[in-house]
């Protein structure tokens, strides 16, 4: 009987010295982030991708920038991330990849990146894992899923918005800012708080034709999309036309980022939370 009172004393205080042991840490959501270009991964210019980092590093999330170059690394190295952003990129999509030829206004496509964003997609889409797309990365998820490209704003539609520096004479030094009109109800429009909130603008192609699956969330006053969201599912996958990682102190870049950052901590399993 006093034997047993004793374990019984013994187990109580362990665990009532357990119960205040703080919990233990989560491990921050793994984001990937693929190099904006081959030529920049192969001379290590870290100078644009850095934004991609530090804005997700601000928003709760730890950055891991993903090779272009060497591809079975990158299939091994995907079960391990839980969201992934797509960058811009200097280059453009290749017309072929979605069923046109190149009109003049293209830029050179940069392969190894495109195959590098399809593989991820074809990924974070069958594991549900969120994607933040933004700018080249927009386009590009818009022609994984089959949409098109308008090539050149400028030439094809005669747009008087300026969408790039390349658009105004003399050429600034800062990024063109328009508003961009959100849909209601979308998850833009939730995170912004309202329906129209001012953007950067750093491209000369915009989506034309919408993927399967994605649903067109916000416009500029031209009517150039600048944003679509992903309804096949409830996963997280946005893909926006302005640049909000480089939108220093803008509230809504930064809400944006903190929202996909919660939605990459909501998507990891238990297991995965605690390695």
């Amino acid at each position: 009987m006093i034997g047993d009172t004793r374990v019984a004393a013994l187990l109580a205080g362990m665990l009532g010295f357990m119960s205040s042991m703080p919990p233990p840490k989560l491990q921050p959501p793994r984001v990937g982030i693929p190099w904006r270009t081959s030529a920049e991964e192969t001379t290590v210019n870290l100078a644009k991708t850095k934004n991609y980092q530090d804005a997700v590093r601000a928003a709760g999330g730890e950055p891991v920038l993903l090779s272009l170059q060497r591809p079975q690394e990158l299939q091994e190295l995907l079960a391990s991330l839980d969201a992934f952003v797509l960058p811009g990129s200097p280059a453009d999509v290749a017309p072929a990849e979605y069923g046109e030829v190149n009109r003049g206004k293209s830029e050179p496509p940069d392969s190894q990146r495109e195959n590098t964003d399809r593989a991820i997609l074809k990924h974070a889409f069958s594991e549900k894992k969120p994607v933040l797309a933004i700018c080249y990365g927009c386009q590009l998820l818009n022609v994984y899923l089959g949409g098109t490209l308008i090539q050149d704003l400028r030439e094809e539609t005669d747009t008087p918005i300026a969408h790039t520096r390349h658009d105004i004479v003399p050429e600034p030094k800062d990024d063109p800012v328009h508003a961009a009109t959100f849909e209601e109800p979308s998850r833009l429009a939730k995170i912004a708080g309202t329906v129209e909130a001012p953007v950067n603008s750093s491209h000369h192609q915009a989506v034309e034709r919408v993927g399967k699956g994605l649903q067109v969330t916000a416009h500029a006053p031209d009517g150039t999309i600048e944003a679509v969201e992903w309804t096949g599912d409830s996963n997280w996958v946005v893909g926006v036309q302005w640049h909000p990682e480089r939108m220093f102190g803008d509230a809504f870049s930064e809400r944006l980022f903190r929202d996909f950052i919660a939605a990459a901590s909501q998507a990891r399993s238990p297991v995965a939370q605690n390695i």
